[in-house]
């Protein structure tokens, strides 16, 4: 476990004294941090070496819980678009908790993207989290602290995850194949997110990237009627859903096949629903990584009028900001408030198409004059 904390002091001073026995494991505790800090692999690490704590074959439970395969640990991934819904925790997590353990002498829940507990979902889980059996650990997770309920964050013990630097994360991804100029910049926008960086160094992070930028310098170049670019900015995103739908979909047929057929229609009918929000909810994910690549293109040229170029993240294309330098400054601020504004605005299920095509024609007014 203790090899998932190297980097994080902080942690290491909260959760090593429970597992070396010196302290009580808390009920509930909250795992906050950027993404890809290693929340979930310490979440993980951390349940398995609660669950072998006792056995008769500590490394037998261990390897299962690291696997996933451990009857006692539950992790519970979000399946609405937006948010955690109530029958994400009802089953899993309240009933479940009141049950005692399979083989071990806990259980252990892990709760991912705590700041998506909507207030149904989160009132379900209060009794839990206030009073929950000797035998319940909870461990929930989240990039957003600030976005967490304080209803449930004050029944949690925080335990903070830092962000590597952006050195750290541009080695990671050189070791893995990806170039040195690459690598620098998606790490420097990725702004610690280790998950971001190695999302935006794949190809499709690639060619979000590109569709982000051809959007943000049509609207610069007062182009956005002639060359319509949140078309290709919305093809990018839907594409990743497509691809979620697509390995989903091979999924439910290996899935449907073990299952019998008098249950097969009611199987059926979960699994278009398990699918329609998985797709929902990546793009949605994809969308708002675009807009946020938009912000950070706009905030480079603010970056360079200002004469700081070693603050620039997207590094590797510099010589495409410079073609576009000179925007008024002034003009690239409000620019950037109505990307946030309207990024903001996408959990509310507003028309995508429409929102982007709005956009782009704002930000020519306000670059342009």
């Amino acid at each position: 476990m203790l090899a998932e904390l190297e980097r994080h002091p902080g942690a290491r001073a909260v959760l090593g004294p429970a597992l070396a026995g010196n302290a009580q494991a808390s009920h509930a505790y909250l795992f906050h941090g950027p993404g890809g800090a290693g929340k979930a692999a310490a979440a993980r690490a951390f349940a398995a070496d609660l669950l072998a704590a006792d056995e008769a074959d500590p490394g037998s439970a261990r390897q299962r819980a690291l696997a996933g395969n451990h009857p006692d640990l539950t992790w519970v991934v979000p399946s609405g678009a937006h948010e955690i819904l109530v029958s994400d925790i009802d089953g899993p997590v309240v009933a479940a908790s009141s049950r005692t353990p399979f083989e071990s002498s806990r259980r252990v829940f892990v709760i991912e993207c705590a700041d998506q507990l909507g207030d149904e979902a989160a009132n379900r889980m209060l009794k839990t989290l206030e009073e929950p059996p000797s035998y319940v650990h909870l461990i929930l997770i989240t990039d957003r602290l600030g976005d967490v309920l304080p209803t449930i964050r004050s029944r949690c013990q925080a335990v903070r995850f830092d962000a590597p630097p952006p050195e750290e994360i541009a080695a990671e991804l050189e070791a893995a194949g990806t170039p040195h100029d690459t690598a620098v910049a998606v790490a420097r926008l990725s702004l610690g997110d280790a998950g971001r960086a190695r999302e935006l160094a794949s190809p499709e992070g690639g060619q979000l990237r590109d569709a982000a930028e051809a959007y943000t310098r049509a609207a610069i170049r007062a182009e956005a009627a002639a060359k319509a670019p949140w078309v290709a900015l919305l093809q990018s995103v839907r594409a990743r859903g497509e691809r979620v739908r697509q390995e989903l979909e091979d999924q439910q047929q290996v899935a449907l096949e073990l299952i019998p057929r008098k249950e097969r229609r009611r199987a059926e009918t979960e699994w278009t629903d398990r699918i329609r929000r998985a797709r929902r909810r990546t793009e949605t994910g994809a969308l708002d990584l675009a807009l946020t690549l938009v912000a950070a293109w706009l905030i480079d040229l603010s970056v360079l009028t200002w004469g700081a170029e070693d603050l620039v993240r997207n590094s590797d294309r510099l010589d495409r900001l410079e073609e576009d330098r000179g925007a008024d400054g002034s003009g690239l601020r409000q620019a950037v408030e109505l990307v946030e504004d309207t990024r903001l605005r996408l959990p509310l299920n507003v028309n995508e198409e429409l929102a982007c095509e709005a956009l782009a024609y704002r930000l020519e007014r306000v670059l342009n004059g």
